[in-house]
């Protein structure tokens, strides 16, 4: 996606395109298969789920085909996690992939370790201690807006939010409505969090045994194994951070 004159332009593909993901099962086995997948374009070409899909089906509630819904469908799916993991912007990593990610994200610490050696701000800590995570760093689901709440985070709640998913702290797991007094759902979906661990347990999680270094070179590989145009300053900027 880019803007031109202060309007959106979708790189989308057209429907015939043999490419065309034209489901959310079609998107799962693309993920599966690349490993990971930024929803929107950036400068990797065919990098994004975006330039799968036709502009035309994008935000218009038909879970059937609109890739902004199946979002919702595959945050809760146990073969993914959703989340901001690109660049602070959204995407998928696929369950076999993610220990990869998060051994190069957290670069051989806990979160606790890395709050210790002041490489992660009080609120990051403050929002997953809300999580109220157990020594395996498996805890509560909990909607974004509860988090906040719980955690008496304001300033620089969003931002917090991301660092700590892009640094696989935390993932989307599901989107849900609020609820009144009543029970009754109300409003737009939200997005709930929860630890990695949560979803797949610490072992999986933790499982890489390589070095942050090493984990990194095989993200990279991966990614030029399937985006062969992929220039390496493109590669860092979309999903590395410089530790």
């Amino acid at each position: 996606m880019e803007t031109i004159d202060g309007t959106w332009i979708m790189k989308g593909c057209r429907r015939t395109d043999p490419d065309c993901l034209r489901s959310p099962e079609d998107l799962l086995e693309l993920i599966q298969r690349v490993g990971f997948l930024p929803l929107f374009s950036g400068t990797i070409p065919g990098f994004s789920v975006e330039e799968h899909t036709p502009p035309e089906a994008w935000w218009t509630d038909d879970f059937s085909t609109d890739p902004w819904a199946w979002r919702q469908i595959l945050a809760s799916n146990e073969q993914v996690a959703y989340g901001k993991f690109f660049d602070r912007k959204a995407g998928f990593i696929s369950k076999a992939w993610f220990p990869e990610f998060a051994n190069y994200r957290r670069d051989g610490y806990d979160y606790e370790g890395m709050y210790a050696d002041g490489r992660m701000p009080g609120r990051n800590k403050k929002l997953l201690d809300a999580l109220e995570l157990n020594e395996d760093a498996v805890g509560l689901e909990i909607m974004s807006c509860d988090i906040r709440k719980k955690a008496k985070v304001e300033k620089g709640f969003e931002g917090a939010l991301t660092d700590l998913q892009m640094h696989a702290f935390l993932i989307m797991s599901d989107f849900r409505q609020k609820t009144n007094r009543r029970g009754e759902p109300y409003g737009w979906h939200v997005a709930t969090l929860m630890t990695p661990e949560t979803k797949w347990g610490y072992d999986w999680v933790n499982q890489s045994g390589l070095s942050p270094e090493a984990s990194w070179k095989r993200i990279v590989s991966q990614v030029k194994t399937h985006f062969p145009a992929a220039g390496d300053s493109d590669i860092q900027k979309t999903l590395g951070i410089r530790h």
